[in-house]
């Protein structure tokens, strides 16, 4: 199951460069994880200072 996004997200880039398989991209209004890349890590949740990231 991959990771989310979700609206508080505030485009601030700080998950981008944590994940190992750039999943992560800046998508029109806020980031978004591409699923078909995401490996399930985490590495993004810990990172995001909004807790904008969930699992799906």
């Amino acid at each position: 199951m991959a990771y989310v996004i979700s609206d508080a997200c505030i485009s601030c880039g700080a998950c981008e460069p944590v994940c190992p398989v750039s999943a992560i991209s800046e998508g029109e209004t806020q980031y978004v994880i591409d699923p078909e890349l995401c490996i399930d890590c985490g590495s993004c949740v810990d990172t995001c200072p909004q807790e904008a990231i969930s699992e799906a």
